[in-house]
């Protein structure tokens, strides 16, 4: 029983503590003993043995495993690359060329947004990249750090959901394929079932066309509207209050006196990086079309290869150009390293409290609560919140759609199946309930101050963690229940998307009308 109960907890807990605390290492830290405690059974020495094993088994196990690994390696790469391209003075040479086009905040949040969907192939380099590069442009039209976190973060995920050749696809075509093996009368392939999904799914769409909108119109609401005035007013891009330390006024990130500031010392090794990444997943996967063969490729070590030899394309011309001697150049690169540390420590114990709610078995548990009375026609709808409850408390998109397809699917076909409505008309609900889950987790994700991609947004933007989820969440959630009430509620009835898209877009419109002031 009492271990029944705390099955939800420790995300939960890490949730509440990081708005009550606004700090979120704590919050995670004290969410993780809680798990290890419950795991330990609730006694005082399984309190005693779970406090060390917060350190000794999650933590440990969590850093250990191979992916994360790879994505710590990615991070610290990138992050020396920023360091070096922003010492020989390649950073401010790409700002100094942006800037005639950046004129004012509008056009340089503009900037921001294009880039966003420009580097649609993976999440983690789409955030680093466009983040680390566009902050000091930002920084100098004063453009909040909260708005550009916001715009670096919404345009990463919804983009590599929807894209068709992502690293997210592999995973997702995975996780479709293993949940179809065992079932009779689909008859699809995994990846025909994944494209058929991509019209329904109307969150990443809809968060990708609002950040557009606020763009365009230059109109804010909430604690955005606050942050966006305090920054144009008093030039404040930081909140007074920030608790993160993310950024010394960027004296980390200050450019060699005397040098020569030139835009291709930054640009060359982002499109090292970025053409690395496109050559590397074509050589890495395998298959037929060219979308199988991303699908299939290894996604973590391509990001490697392209942060190793984007970092050595920066260093080759620091040195090669005399702007940087050897010392400096790896000093610049240990700076900009080092500028990642708070990050990763936050994305290890998010990465940790996810393995304990794994092992108390969360997303089973909320299941077998709601999975008794359901209807085919509010199915997806109920799978898109029940992604976003989970992805919330859990903080991992790619964690909520490992736990939910292979349970999602066979459910899907079960209520169908009960209802004799198992045929080709009535297919949408199928392909609705996998595009819920996928964007329920993404927009999950956008609220969560625990989700990996929150953190490494607040990380490449230089933004205070918990700044940047209160600013967000107003602008998510708005997305995400314009999602479920005018898409995929009325998609499940059957009504085309074609139809509910432009809507959701429409209400989008006229609701942030309503509620936007001009900065």
């Amino acid at each position: 029983g009492s271990e029944m109960c705390i099955r939800d907890r420790p995300p939960l807990i890490a949730i509440m503590l990081a708005f009550l605390l606004r700090a979120v290492i704590p919050a995670l830290f004290v969410g993780l003993l809680v798990g290890a405690w419950a795991v330990n059974g609730l006694t005082w020495p399984g309190a005693f043995y779970g406090f060390f094993e917060t350190v000794t088994v999650y933590i440990l196990d969590t850093a250990v495993d191979r992916s994360h690994m790879a994505i710590m390696l990615f991070t610290f790469l990138i992050g020396g690359m920023v360091g070096v391209i922003s010492r020989n003075g390649g950073m401010v040479g790409i700002v100094d060329r942006i800037t005639p086009f950046a004129r004012n905040p509008r056009r340089g949040q503009g900037v921001v947004a294009t880039l966003g969907l420009a580097i649609f192939f993976d999440d983690y380099a789409n955030t680093m990249i466009v983040g680390n590069a566009t902050r000091p442009m930002a920084d100098r039209l004063h453009i909040s750090r909260e708005k550009l976190a916001y715009l670096v973060d919404s345009t990463a995920a919804p983009v590599s959901t929807i894209a068709v050749i992502t690293t997210w696809i592999g995973f997702q075509v995975g996780l479709i394929d293993a949940a179809i093996e065992g079932i009779d009368g689909i008859d699809h392939t995994a990846y025909m079932l994944f494209l058929y999904s991509i019209p329904y799914s109307f969150y990443p769409f809809l968060a990708i066309f609002f950040v557009f909108l606020v763009v365009w119109t230059g109109k804010d609401f909430g604690p955005m509207h606050a942050a966006e005035t305090r920054a144009r007013h008093s030039g404040e891009v930081i909140s007074p209050s920030a608790t993160m330390s993310t950024d010394t006024s960027g004296d980390e990130f200050y450019h060699k006196d005397g040098i020569p500031c030139r835009a291709r010392n930054a640009v060359l090794p982002i499109l090292t990086m970025v053409t690395t990444v496109i050559v590397g997943l074509y050589i890495s996967g395998e298959g037929e079309t060219l979308t199988d063969i991303i699908g299939s490729a290894d996604a973590y070590s391509v990001l490697i290869w392209a942060s190793l030899l984007g970092c050595f394309m920066a260093v080759g011309l620091s040195l090669g150009q005399r702007i940087l001697s050897l010392n400096e150049t790896i000093e610049a690169w240990l700076t900009g390293a080092r500028f990642m540390l708070t990050g990763l420590v936050l994305l290890v114990m998010a990465w940790a409290v996810a393995d304990v709610a794994t092992v108390l078995q969360t997303a089973p548990y909320l299941i077998t609560v709601l999975g008794e009375s359901l209807s085919p026609y509010t199915l997806p709808t109920i799978i898109f919140l029940l992604a976003a409850a989970t992805a919330f408390a859990s903080g991992s998109s790619w964690g909520v759609m490992a736990i939910l397809m292979p349970l999602v699917i066979p459910l899907c076909w079960a209520v169908l199946q009960s209802h004799g409505m198992a045929d080709a008309e009535h297919m949408h609900i199928l392909y609705s309930s996998i595009a819920c889950v996928l964007c329920g987790a993404v927009w999950a994700d956008h609220c969560s101050p625990i989700s990996d991609t929150t953190v490494l947004s607040s990380l490449a933007t230089g933004c205070d963690h918990m700044d940047h989820v209160r600013t967000q969440i107003p602008y998510a959630l708005l997305g995400g229940i314009t999602s479920a009430l005018v898409g995929v509620l009325p998609a499940g009835f059957g009504l085309p998307w074609f139809l509910l898209l432009p809507c959701g877009a429409i209400v989008l419109v006229v609701v942030h009308r309503f509620l936007g002031k001009p900065v």
